[in-house]
């Protein structure tokens, strides 16, 4: 039977920098060592906000070169904060391992539909995966900057205004963001971003099922 129930939530994708120029051996060590760097950093976000993986995000879908993180929709907003957690996350493993040059991260709002693949497996589908991935064709950004489409902008301020203390946070953080800029995709559609950025960065953890605002 067909899923065809569509959900509206943010939508985090992660590009490895120049991960198609390493060595196929190269390749297979910065992806395993990302995904234990990175599965820690998710476990620590979900202990200390008390929550199970699935109250955090819906589900992973890998790329290749990198993957997709979809959120429970009852976190939308919250994509902004992610990605500037993997964006800071990524900097301290750089400064560990030679061969990792960074990651580009994109943040948009839009709609994912899970169905089941010729594995038995839940994958994902949708526009918001593919409009999400336009993104990325901006060049030149710093790899310390969140590329985050106007949609999922605007999900995170609409966020923070029922989450007070995490607005107080992103001040305290000093949180930045480019003017709006518009970029013509490669097939012809006019798309808004900014660019995002923590003065101050550091992992930011997601409310706890009670609300309640954690920091590390």
């Amino acid at each position: 039977m067909i899923n065809k129930k569509f959900t509206n939530t943010d939508i985090v994708l992660i590009d490895i920098i120049g991960f198609s120029r390493n060595s196929s051996r190269e390749q297979l060590e910065i992806i395993t060592y990302l995904t234990r760097s990175y599965s820690k950093m998710i476990r620590t976000l979900l202990n200390n906000s008390q929550m199970s993986f699935s109250k955090m995000i819906e589900g992973i879908v890998p790329t290749g070169d990198g993957f997709y993180c979809i959120l429970n929709p009852r976190l939308k907003g919250y994509g902004v904060i992610l990605g500037l957690n993997f964006i800071y996350f990524s900097e301290l493993i750089s400064k560990r391992n030679k061969d990792f040059a960074g990651v580009k991260v994109a943040v948009h709002t839009g709609e994912i539909s899970p169905f089941t693949d010729i594995l038995g497996h839940t994958n994902y589908i949708g526009d918001g995966l593919n409009d999400c991935a336009r993104y990325l064709q901006i060049k030149n950004v710093s790899p310390a900057a969140l590329i985050a489409s106007k949609d999922a902008f605007d999900s995170f301020e609409k966020w923070l205004s029922f989450h007070p203390d995490f607005e107080e946070l992103m001040i305290e953080r000093e949180l930045k963001r480019s003017s709006l800029q518009e970029f013509e995709d490669k097939h012809g559609k006019i798309r808004a971003t900014y660019l995002v950025w923590l003065r101050h960065s550091g992992i930011i953890n997601p409310p706890n099922i009670n609300f309640n605002s954690l920091l590390m």
